[in-house]
């Protein structure tokens, strides 16, 4: 049994969109320090259980929230640039998330360092390319000092180069301590960063196990086998 702080639990939620139940009865506990990947085929419930988990979703069961877990952020798979420089995007991130003034300029000038972005300051946010700007997205939620950080595919449609400086971000957090759910379709990113593996299908849980185990050590069942080996079909059935 995991003895670290609960950030987030859920308990029997479900979301239904219309007549497409999107999660159906899924009980978890986010603990502190952990890198979580969700992984499963396309409609089977990643994204809504990020959304649900950040509490972005209306759904049945229950959500609990710890006082340790109050300060959290989600960075979605197209992160939104404001009409400003990379520098005023981070200052703005800064101002919303109540950081003391005197404090702002030290807290971007550190998150452009950890990101790679110094040289590019000056430059608007919406000119960057998709891993610069990924890579502001991450810096901007990194200087807010979240203690529970949501990614919902944070390399998709990224070329390789791109992926490992996110990797590299991600791993860095995660040797940080900060507590990180990622949504992925990505099996070797989640084997390479997480510490744990949320397998989802149809909007069910069918796996919850480190990371070790999940991808050596076990076989869930027929279906499971079949998406690690990349022949699941897709259906919402």
């Amino acid at each position: 049994m995991n003895t670290a702080t609960a950030m987030v639990s859920l308990q029997q939620v479900g979301v239904a969109f219309g007549a497409v139940q999107a999660l159906r009865d899924v009980s978890l506990t986010v603990h502190q320090g952990e890198f979580v990947a969700l992984v499963g085929a396309n409609g089977s419930g990643k994204t809504s259980l990020l959304q649900v988990l950040h509490g972005l979703l209306p759904h049945t069961g229950q959500r609990q929230v710890s006082a340790e877990a109050a300060a959290q952020v989600m960075v979605f798979q197209r992160p939104f640039m404001l009409h400003l420089s990379v520098w005023n995007n981070l200052r703005l991130a800064l101002w919303l998330a109540r950081v003391p003034k005197l404090q702002r300029a030290g807290r971007a000038d550190e998150a452009l360092q950890r990101a790679g972005l110094q040289d590019l300051k000056n430059r608007p946010a919406r000119a960057l390319s998709g891993g610069q700007q990924q890579r502001l997205a991450l810096a901007r939620a990194w200087a807010t000092r979240p203690a529970l950080l949501f990614l919902d595919e944070p390399t998709a449609s990224l070329d390789p180069s791109a992926k490992n400086e996110i990797e590299a971000m991600l791993a860095g957090f995660k040797a940080d301590g900060m507590t990180l759910v990622m949504s992925t379709h990505n099996l070797g990113q989640a084997k390479r960063l997480a510490s744990r593996v949320i397998y989802l299908d149809r909007g069910k849980l069918q796996a919850d196990l480190p990371t070790a185990r999940f991808f050596g050590e076990h076989a869930v069942d027929a279906r499971t086998d079949l998406f690690l080996k990349g022949e699941l079909k897709w259906d919402m059935k």
